[in-house]
């Protein structure tokens, strides 16, 4: 049985709940029991920020598995600091970050460490890029040094 609570929080944002035995599209998810985990350790407000992290960023192609919800759900706790200053921009850089292509090459570190840790680290090294101290500077292998 699903929680009606999440359910409502899958409405509210758009994504179609599906079975167990079906693997998700774009926009859809099998992890409600993941996202209810998350509202009972965090609360309510930080699930609809997770929520609204993946669902505002509509380019970067998160798969909204266990790994993708707890994966946004760990940066949100980081950054918090950052969403109270500028959500918007932090919202930016989730838009264009390719989320979903780090989660796909995450998945080969599958056995060796956990993908969540493995996604986690990927998708804060691009934060830190953006927002981190060194933001200005660009490094050799920089996928923005050819940016107009």
């Amino acid at each position: 049985m699903r929680p009606p609570h999440i359910e409502e929080f899958c409405n509210e944002f758009g994504i179609k709940i599906n079975d167990a035995h079906r693997y998700p599209e774009i926009g859809e998810t099998r992890a409600v029991t993941t996202l209810d985990r998350i509202y009972r350790k965090y609360g309510e407000g930080h699930l609809r920020l997770v929520l609204t992290t993946i669902r505002e960023a509509g380019n970067n192609l998160l798969l909204m598995d266990e790994t993708g919800f707890w994966a946004v759900s760990d940066m949100v706790r980081k950054c918090q600091p950052l969403i109270d200053r500028d959500a918007s921009a932090l919202l930016e850089l989730w838009d264009v970050m390719p989320s979903g292509e780090r989660q796909f090459v995450a998945q080969d570190l599958r056995g060796i460490v956990p993908i969540r840790f493995a996604l986690n680290g990927m998708l804060y090294e691009r934060i830190v890029k953006r927002f981190g101290p060194n933001a200005e500077q660009l490094d050799l292998l920089d996928d923005r040094r050819d940016a107009s």
